[in-house]
């Protein structure tokens, strides 16, 4: 274990135990949980635990390649509108803000397994595993969790714990359900330690209260969700099936990433070890007619290539050798693939998605979409769950919104709009122009779309092209 991943698990167990203890409360979390989490966030991280240079093995860090591929594909033309009122106008704000990360935090959420958003006033936040421990939860959701946040001001290091949970008040016959939030604030000169309490006027949480007043709808009734959204993939977890976290998404190919380092650290210690070299003796390092008496072995006048070794032998007629080591690259390459498609399909892509050599026979997106079934399934999944989690989001937005009459109250409704990955722009292209002739739209559209003309210049050339009446000799008809 390295030193900054120790310094990691060793911060986190204090955050743990400290939030334990102010809030009186305890982590649902399992340790097997936890552990995989840390160990998947090593290897996304670059640091998996079986690099050794010792031995020369390296990491390739495959296992970013695929979370980053699969929110490069989840979030492909990715559109968010809300619509319906004011309060609509304040949300497609927030969201605006915020548009540009949401691929950065789909990745997180493939690499971690889960990832939590959270208003803080001027957007969103995101927390990772690392940074929240569970407290209640069911199969439909996490209700009870404290968020761990952190700055650093002049040499000082500042950590606040959020409390988020929901409490069952009985009155008479009547069960309510408020929200509360609660704040603790800590201060340390090290940024491995929490250090001592502190008041929030002190830090630059000072606008946040130690405890929030009961928070409940307009009509007294529980709210819809907690405040936050939750991002988790698709697959069930078969660590903790009780857990509400979701596994990383290569936690299941865990041993074929292991297996594809040493393929390719070794493939790419053949390679660096395949320069000829040429053992010659060294008699054979004088010139013709060149007077050796008084040299000594090793002694030459020509400066020798670096891939010649000038050793002693029995003489320049009995010693002269090239070695030129063979590559067994292409075996290696067909092994690689193996274990590319093998870890692709494990984390939910296509057999071959992943691979070295260049896809062939794929000319429509018709093929695409039949030979890509998996793939295609994986990412509607992911698009799913980051729907889910937006949902939870901006109703917290909305939630924040009330709390601070942020912006007039009014309903809203949200549009989600995604980029087919199967799209084919020939395809596209054909299929349009058999609208243009079967009349059922203008020409100049398809212009304006497949050649980047304006309306304007794409209309006008339309009318150019229209033939003209033809007239008489004397100008009539």
């Amino acid at each position: 274990m390295g030193l900054i991943t120790w310094a990691k698990k060793v911060i986190g167990m204090i955050f743990k135990r400290q939030a334990e203890d102010d809030f009186n409360v305890e982590s649902v979390v399992s340790p097997e949980m936890e552990s995989k989490i840390s160990e998947c966030a090593n290897i996304y991280r670059g640091t998996p635990y079986w690099v050794n240079a010792d031995d020369n093995v390296k990491t390739i860090n495959f296992a970013k390649a695929i979370c980053s591929e699969t929110a490069r594909l989840a979030t492909l033309a990715i559109g968010i509108q809300i619509d319906g009122s004011a309060r609509a106008t304040w949300l497609q704000e927030q969201i605006d803000k915020i548009y540009f990360q949401i691929r950065h935090w789909v990745e997180y959420g493939m690499a971690y397994g889960t990832i939590i958003l959270k208003p803080n006033g001027k957007g969103l936040d995101i927390f990772t595993p690392m940074d929240f421990i569970i407290t209640d939860c069911d199969n439909e959701g996490i209700y009870g969790i404290v968020f761990k946040d952190s700055y650093s001001e002049n040499k000082k290091y500042y950590t606040r714990f959020e409390y988020h949970r929901f409490v069952e008040v009985k009155d008479g016959d009547n069960t309510y359900y408020p929200y509360y939030i609660s704040n603790k604030a800590y201060v340390s000169s090290s940024a491995n330690s929490l250090g001592d309490p502190v008041a929030l006027s002190r830090t630059k949480w000072a606008d946040l209260m130690p405890e929030t007043p009961p928070i409940l709808k307009s009509n007294g009734g529980k709210l819809d969700g907690p405040m936050f959204g939750v991002l988790r993939t698709p697959q069930a977890n078969n660590v903790d099936i009780s857990s509400p976290l979701g596994l990383p998404m290569f936690a299941e190919a865990i041993e074929e990433l292991k297996d594809l380092d040493i393929a390719y650290s070794r493939n790419a210690g053949e390679i660096f070890d395949s320069e000829k070299i040429i053992l010659a003796d060294d008699q054979l390092m004088f010139g013709s007619g060149t007077n050796i008496k008084g040299r000594y072995a090793g002694m030459s006048n020509e400066k020798l290539p670096h891939y010649v070794k000038n050793v002693f032998g029995n003489g320049t007629e009995s010693f002269y050798q090239e070695i030129v080591p063979l590559l067994n690259t292409d075996i290696r390459i067909t092994g690689i693939n193996n274990l590319l498609s093998f870890v692709g399909f494990k984390c939910g892509y296509s057999n071959g998605y992943f691979v070295l050599d260049e896809k062939t026979g794929m000319v429509t997106a018709t093929q695409v979409e039949a030979d890509d079934r998996r793939t295609i399934q994986l990412i509607k999944d992911v698009r799913d769950k980051l729907e889910s989690c937006l949902d939870g989001a901006i109703y917290a937005l909305n939630v924040y919104a009330d709390l601070y009459g942020l912006a007039a109250a009014g309903n809203y409704e949200i549009t989600y709009d995604f980029g087919d990955i199967t799209y084919n722009r020939e395809e596209d292209r054909a299929r349009w122009w058999q609208y243009v002739i079967q009349g059922k739209v203008p020409a100049w559209m398809y212009f304006q779309k497949f050649e980047g003309l304006s309306e304007e210049d794409a209309k006008a050339m339309v009318q150019e092209a229209q033939p003209k009446e033809r007239t008489g000799l004397f100008g009539e008809e």
